[in-house]
């Protein structure tokens, strides 16, 4: 690999650092972090949990996934949930493989950061379970912190339905989560 690849591929991930999450933006949340920043939360996230899970993972792996989990947006940009619904079905891992493999080129040694994006999207391993769980910890812990610094109200769709985790150690963090939040809304707890 050239430098002239490599400076390509970090200047595609620097793009994450103007890149808004355009969910919070249709929300009303002024100045929403960028995919950078919840790159960031998603690796620190997994940090943590990998910790926390009783099963022996791979951290290089996880740490891999959950760095280039979001890399196809320096592309693609942040197109919101809602919005995939109107696409055909497939059609959002096909657009994001193929701005991965421009991204990243032909080079060698960039095949072995799409095969952790790879493994990522097939979501068949332990390692590729955690950093999905992860990127909705800081999703949901995002949206809690938002609403407690904002007081908007149009983040509590992401708590009318609760969300399951495939480690129950990361369920725990979230059952807690959705515990501070309906504190803080008043709501009865179960």
């Amino acid at each position: 690999m050239t430098a002239d690849n490599i400076l390509t591929i970090l200047l595609h991930g620097n793009q994450l650092k103007r890149t808004a999450r355009t969910g919070w933006v249709q929300r009303g949340v002024p100045n929403p972090e960028n995919v950078a920043a919840h790159t960031f939360g998603v690796a620190f996230a997994a940090l943590l949990l990998i910790e926390l899970i009783e099963e022996p993972l791979n951290a290089s792996r996880v740490l891999a996934m959950a760095i280039l989990h979001d890399l196809p947006e320096g592309l693609t940009t942040d197109i919101p949930t809602p919005a995939w619904r109107y696409l055909p079905p497939g059609i959002k891992t096909d657009v994001e493989r193929g701005a991965m493999q421009e991204i990243l080129g032909t080079a060698d040694p960039t095949k072995n950061l799409m095969t952790y994006w790879e493994e990522l999207r097939a979501s068949k391993t332990a390692e590729a379970h955690l950093v999905h769980d992860a990127d909705k910890i800081d999703m949901f812990l995002q949206a809690l912190v938002y609403e407690e610094q904002t007081g908007n109200k149009h983040l509590k769709e992401f708590w009318t339905v609760p969300h399951r985790f495939h480690f129950p150690e990361v369920q725990a963090i979230y059952d807690r989560l959705r515990q501070n939040w309906e504190q803080m809304n008043g709501s009865p707890q179960p």
